[in-house]
Formats: structure tokens, C-alpha cells, sequence
């Protein structure tokens, strides 16, 4: 919905020259007076800023830090007195759009680093001061540590770049041992919202595998519940327990009776089901299995009834879709594969022809080459692409965005994945196979291949496999159906959402802000229908039929406005302690997001599905500011108590909305309860 700059890699430059530049810069803080300094400070913050783009530039930046903050970099802020500075606000910082603070709170961090190193003694604090403030730094921003971005880091473009490098910089010289036990908390916190694209949370395991074998590092009594991570990734079954690589253990099925192969087909979903992580040792055993132990497929998968009978119905297609994908490489697709078949989606009609066309499938070369970058050249792309498409079918709510500003697209592939499969697999069809998809905006032919550029300036490669061939696509056509929007009254949204996610998408269209001022619009309306058309306690108790899109304005966890974010409204119902909470998709790779004034997205504990956040309804509405419906079920506005409404208009207010009361109401505005 917004445009961000997707975050690109800096231009070479003379690396050398550059910290040429930012010795002149100190040196001129140095020399100047007092009263002086404020004037040399934008020089200096912009040089650090493009040194700190480059590798190496962090340590340039720590071998001066004493010289920084002798030069007076940090008078009159408050990162003055290091003793005093609080972990939790660095990501405050670290996630600012403000470059120079930014680059001040890389300053800090790199000199407390040169404090915890011994490099400089400092009046101030100790090494060991030093060292315990970093480790909860490290702690507290593991999504940087691992390059998980959300919508804060796209927002900031290229100084999330140094944000990340300034964490990975920190981590490298401080260990990674400390920081295991909030590493595994979040990996598990990770893996309930059941991902597709699994690669940060297997990147965050192996560090952790890695460092539980290095004799060097002092883990203490951390990392004790590490053990099924890893064993989940490295040794699932006995017979492969010790991780003796794939050729050893192919060489080991050979030689084992039924009942060790049975053994090793449960170890395998039970391990798989838990985590919602495969081994390549599961695709090994799946492949090994399939020729003449293929009764043990059931079991290898974890299927209940319905799966087994899914599979039994579409033996030779399920079959065909092992032997096609699912190598070591992908094994992956396994998980997909399983909670497709716990769909039992093969029963529509279109979906088992349609993968058997998908298996079939000639790749373009632009295709190929995007899967290659991705994911390399072993196995080949067709093979990921396909185990991505299992992976999006199993799991339709696991789509993410990546480092990419399109969450529109995203939202789409998912609400398709869950409502429409074959759709998504002829939009799959089309890219791979023609690197052109055609939709129609009312009546009129969009295609991807004659459209301008999209959303995104360039679609980066942190997808999964469906994504990274499709959203290139669906990102132009729902660009050009914006510009075709051009010159009418109000969101364009209202226009362009039903025609690009489908006939399921309500023609009813609901906004709180007037796109030409950016104030807000009939908020108490907005809520009073809103109420009317979704909560069960004032619809008539009628369920969500088809998920609906809708759009939320993000804040960080200080309340402040990030930007607007497309969401898929999946269900509202009461939650295992009778609370009303809306369940929602969030495209962004992490849901569990904190938007501040006491609005913590919950992904499990409150009666969420794997994939699903939620809110209650209260806090929900009060981030709202789209949402469709259908004009001829919705009922007339709902008679909200005005206690309620009260608590969600001062949502409103205290937060994405407090600068955007329209002047004539601002008199008129609900008094803080802070």
C-alpha cells in the first residue's frame, strides 16, 4: 500500500578515501570550538553513514571511537553517559528513518564494543558493563542479528543495512553463546507461525549447533532446550542421530528390516509435525521408501484419515511429485506436501490436473534464472519451484513478503493458496512457463508484461519459490491497476483490491481517512459499520465466508506511524478465555509484532491456527483503516456501547491518528486516559 525503497547494496566506492574523509571530519569536531560543533556534525554523520555501508566500515567506525567521543559527538544527547543507556531503545534507533540517528546509536554500540574488547578504557563504564549491555542488545534485536526484516526496516531503505551490519558486527566479536537462550526462544516463536520460507530460522539453528560444538565457547547452562532444533535438522531418527551425512545414511536404509523402516518413518513426521522444520535425511528416507516400501508413505508423512485417503485416492500424482522435488535440497516440500494432502484439496476438481501441468511445466529462462539465484543450481529450478508450490497449497497462511514493499502481492498469492488453489496454480502457470500474466480491471486486459513498474523497484530474492517467479508479476499489474485509478475520487484501493484478489473480495468499501488531507474521516461511522458487518455479536452471529483484504495502519512499539499494511481479515470468533479477537494474515515475515499502547499481536496461545495472528476486536479496529464487505448482507450500523467505541477512538487518537484529527474536530476529541 505504501511505496517503499527496497533496500540495495552501496556502490563501490574507494573504501580507503572514504576513511580518509572521516578522519578529516573528526578532526574538524576536534579542533572546533564548543559552541562550533553542531555545524560539523552533518558532515561527519553523512561520511560515517556511507562508511558504515561498506564491509569494514564498522570496524573503521569502533577503531575511532574514542577519538568520536572525544571530539564531542555525543554532547548534549543522550547517549552522553553510556552507564545510563537502556538496551531496549536501541530498537527504537536501530529501526529509525532518521539517519543521523542511526548512525549515532552505531557510534554507541561500536564504542561500548571497543569498551567490552578492552580497546578503550572508559571513565565511565567497564569492560564488563560494556559487555553485559551488548549481549542484551544482541538479545533484544535478533531479527537484525539474522537479516529478518520488517515493515520498519523497509521503511528505512539502505540504513537498515547498517543497522544489520552494526548487529552481525557486534555478534561476531561478543559470541553468539550469549544470546542462545533468547536465540531459541525466538526460533520457536518463529516456527509457530509455521513459515514457508524456513531458511533464517535453519541459518539460526546451525549458529546454535555450531556454538554447542566449539570447545572454546562457554555456554554455560544455555541453550539446554536446543536439542530438538537440532535434532530436528541433523539427526531426527536413530539410525541417523549422529548426522552422518545423507550418502551414509542412504547406504544404512539398505540394509533394514521393516520394522526399523517403520521406526524411522514415524521418528520422521513425528519430528516434522513439531517443528514444522524437515531434515534432508526425511527426503532421503521419503525417496528410498517410494518404490517398494510405499505403504510406509503414509506414515513418513504424519497423515490422519483424511490425509491417508487423499493419498491413497491420488497415489500416482503424489508419487509423481516426490520423485520431481523433493531432494535433500528441498526437502521442505515434505511438510507442504503432508498438510496438502490434510487439506484434501485434490478433491476440487481443477487441482490435481493442474499440478500434473505444474509438474510438466517448461521453465522460461527469466523463470530459471531467478530460482538459480535463489536457491542455486542443484536441484533444478523446476524442482524448487514445485516444492514451493506444495509448501504455498500446505500452507497458505506461511507466505511472507521478504525485504520487499509487497504485501499486496503476497497477501493475494495467500488468499488464493487458502481459497481459490487452482487459480494459484494458473497464475503460477502463466509466469513460469509464458513470464507474463494477463488479469483483466474491469473488462479491460492488465498485463505484467506490458506494465510499468510496480510497487517495488526491484523485487529482492528472500521469497519463496512461488513468490520469487510470481510477485515480479502481480507486483506490476497491481501498480497498473492503480494508475488506471488515476483522476478518481477516494482510495484507489476501492477499485483495485476486488479486481486483483477475485469475485470473494467484497464490493462494499470502508475507509477512516480522507486520502486528500491524510485527516480522519467518519471514524465513529467507520467503526459502527465495521462492527455491523464483522463482529458476530452485531452481524446476526454469521461467520466469515471467504477471507476478505483489508488494511491496518502500523506502529512501532512506541505507537509511532510506520505506514499502511495489507492484511487478510480470516475469522473472528470468541478465543479459549471468551474474548472477541479478529484472526488475521499478516504478509510480513514476522506477525508477532509489538504496534505499542498495549497492542501485541498474538500468533499462538489465543486460539490461533498455524499462520494466523490475532487481536482482540477492540485493539484490532483500533489499527483498522480499510476494509471491504458485502453491501447486501452488511445490516445498518451497529449500536456499539459507547464505552467501547470511546476505548476505540482513543486508540485511534493516542496513536497512528493523534496528527491527523481534522482541525474542527480536534476541540471535539476524547480526552487521554493514559
Amino acid at each position: 500500500m505504501s511505496e517503499h525503497q527496497s533496500a540495495s547494496q552501496a556502490p563501490a566506492v574507494n573504501f580507503d578515501k572514504l576513511v580518509q574523509k572521516l578522519d578529516e571530519s573528526i578532526a574538524a569536531l576536534e579542533e572546533s570550538r564548543s559552541f562550533a560543533k553542531a555545524g560539523k556534525l552533518p558532515k561527519l554523520f553523512d561520511t560515517a553513514r556511507r562508511v558504515l555501508l561498506q564491509p569494514g566500515g564498522c570496524q573503521a567506525i569502533e577503531e575511532r571511537a574514542r577519538r568520536l567521543e572525544e571530539a564531542g559527538v555525543y554532547d548534549g544527547t543522550d547517549w552522553a553517559e553510556p552507564a545510563i543507556l537502556i538496551p531496549s531503545l536501541t530498537t527504537y534507533s536501530l529501526q529509525s528513518p532518521n539517519a543521523d540517528t542511526v548512525v549515532i546509536e552505531a557510534f554507541s554500540e561500536l564504542r561500548l564494543l571497543a569498551v567490552a574488547r578492552g580497546e578503550y578504557l572508559h571513565p565511565g563504564l567497564s569492560a564488563e558493563q560494556a559487555h553485559n549491555y551488548l549481549t542484551q542488545v544482541l538479545a533484544i534485536n535478533l531479527g537484525l542479528l539474522f537479516g529478518m526484516t520488517g515493515e520498519a526496516e523497509r521503511e528505512q531503505g539502505k540504513l537498515a543495512l547498517i543497522s544489520q551490519a552494526l548487529v552481525q558486527h557486534v555478534a561476531s566479536h561478543i559470541g553468539y553463546e550469549h544470546v542462545i537462550d533468547s536465540l531459541i526462544e525466538e526460533i520457536w516463536r518463529i516456527l509457530e507461525q509455521r513459515p514457508i520460507r524456513v531458511t533464517d530460522a535453519r541459518r539460526m539453528i546451525t549458529q546454535i549447533a555450531i556454538c554447542r560444538a566449539d570447545t572454546d565457547a562457554d555456554l554455560g547452562g544455555a541453550g539446554r532446550g536446543a536439542d530438538r532444533l537440532i535434532s530436528s535438522l541433523y539427526g531426527p531418527t536413530r539410525v541417523c542421530s549422529e548426522d552422518p551425512g545423507t550418502v551414509v545414511y542412504e547406504q544404512r536404509l539398505e540394509t533394514m528390516d521393516s520394522a526399523g523402516l517403520q521406526n524411522e518413518a514415524t521418528g520422521f513426521a513425528r519430528s516434522m509435525h513439531d517443528t514444522g522444520l524437515v531434515s534432508p535425511y526425511h527426503a532421503s528416507f521419503v525417496r528410498f521408501i517410494l518404490t517398494d516400501w510405499d505403504s510406509l508413505l503414509s506414515d513418513a508423512l504424519g497423515l490422519s484419515s483424511t490425509g491417508r485417503d487423499c493419498l491413497m485416492c491420488y497415489r500416482e500424482l503424489v508419487h509423481a511429485l516426490i520423485q520431481e522435488s523433493v531432494f535433500p535440497e528441498t526437502a521442505q516440500g515434505l511438510y507442504g506436501l503432508a498438510l496438502l494432502l490434510e487439506r484434501g484439496i485434490l478433491y476440487q476438481p481443477p487441482v490435481a490436473p493442474a499440478l500434473w501441468r505444474q509438474v510438466r511445466l517448461s521453465l522460461c529462462p527469466e523463470a530459471r534464472e531467478r530460482l538459480q539465484l535463489a536457491n542455486g543450481y542443484e536441484p533444478k529450478p523446476s524442482a524448487w519451484l514445485m516444492q514451493g508450490v506444495m509448501n504455498m497449497l500446505g500452507q497458505p497462511l506461511g507466505v511472507g513478503q521478504g525485504n520487499n514493499p509487497t504485501c499486496q502481492s503476497a497477501r493475494a498469492l495467500s488468499m488464493w493458496a487458502y481459497n481459490d488453489p487452482d487459480y494459484l496454480l494458473q497464475m503460477v502457470a502463466w509466469a513460469a512457463r509464458d513470464n507474463e500474466i494477463v488479469m483483466h480491471f474491469e473488462g479491460q486486459p492488465v498485463s505484467s508484461a506490458r506494465s510499468a513498474s510496480g510497487v517495488a523497484s526491484e523485487v529482492t530474492l528472500d521469497l519463496d519459490p512461488v513468490s520469487l517467479v510470481v510477485v515480479p508479476h502481480l507486483d506490476r499489474i497491481y501498480a497498473e491497476m492503480g494508475r488506471l485509478c488515476i483522476g478518481r475520487e477516494g482510495d484507489p484501493h476501492r477499485w483495485v483490491n476486488p479486481e486483483f484478489h477475485g469475485w470473494s473480495a467484497g464490493r462494499g468499501f470502508a475507509i477512516n481517512v480522507d486520502v486528500a488531507t491524510g485527516k480522519l474521516a467518519d471514524l465513529e461511522g467507520f467503526i459502527r459499520h465495521f462492527y455491523a458487518s464483522y463482529h458476530p455479536y452485531y452481524n446476526g452471529s454469521q461467520p466469515l465466508i471467504h477471507p476478505q483484504p483489508a488494511g491496518v495502519a502500523v506502529t512501532d512499539s512506541a505507537a509511532r506511524f510506520i505506514g499502511w499494511h495489507a492484511i487478510t481479515i480470516l475469522r473472528v470468533t470468541l478465543d479459549p478465555e471468551s474474548e472477541m479477537r479478529v484472526y488475521f494474515f499478516n504478509p510480513n515475515n514476522d506477525s508477532g509484532q509489538n504496534w505499542g499502547d498495549g497492542v501485541q499481536v498474538s500468533t499462538s496461545g489465543c486460539g490461533e491456527r498455524f499462520g494466523e495472528s490475532s487481536l482482540p476486536f477492540e485493539q484490532f479496529t483500533s489499527r483498522l483503516y480499510i476494509y471491504h464487505y458485502d453491501p447486501l448482507e452488511r445490516g445498518e450500523p451497529a449500536e456499539v456501547n459507547d464505552d467501547e467505541l470511546r476505548r476505540v477512538t482513543e486508540g485511534v487518537y493516542r496513536t497512528w491518528g493523534e496528527d491527523r484529527v481534522p482541525a474542527d474536530l480536534l476541540q471535539a476529541q476524547p480526552p487521554r486516559t493514559d
